[in-house]
């Protein structure tokens, strides 16, 4: 993830930005990703309006006691990209966070998975309510995790 940086982007920058601008500064490194990204070592690929990918690469420091990566990678990567793709819609000002969200945790994910994707797609996004769906897949396609998430939509 060379040429990223981690932090949090001050509350009067994001207010200037609209949703998609801030969600494409954290994709193409314009701004910080967020600090629990570079602890489990993801970074966000992609942002289009409505839709975000988060990819990681699993490794040994993901492990849960039974040697698979812990669910934990999973439920933050689908949290991740489909509260970033809810983002996406949001005007100057508004801001989201998550007030639910549902996984699905289908195949074993370990370090040799390879690289993983998550990407979240929106599938209604209101003035107070984002709702959004999110897939993890292989390089091969496979889907190992997916998820819903509802989002509560503010006045930032």
């Amino acid at each position: 993830m060379s040429g990223k940086s981690y932090g949090t982007v001050d509350d009067a920058r994001r207010k200037e930005m609209s949703g998609l601008q801030f969600v494409q500064g954290l994709a193409d490194g314009t701004l910080p990703l967020n600090t629990i990204a570079h602890t489990l070592g993801y970074n966000v690929t992609d942002a289009a309006k409505g839709r975000v990918v988060v990819t990681a690469m699993p490794t040994e420091a993901h492990l849960n006691p039974a040697g698979t990566v812990h669910g934990g990678l999973a439920a933050t990567l689908l949290d991740s990209c489909m509260g970033l793709a809810v983002w996406s819609m949001l005007d100057k000002g508004v801001a989201q966070t998550t007030l639910e969200f549902k996984i699905s945790l289908l195949r074993p994910i370990t370090p040799a998975t390879g690289v993983i994707h998550a990407e979240g797609t929106v599938l209604t996004c209101g003035r107070r309510v984002g709702t959004a769906e999110g897939r993890i897949t292989d390089t091969g396609g496979r889907l190992l995790a997916h998820g819903t998430t509802t989002c509560l939509i503010f006045d930032a």
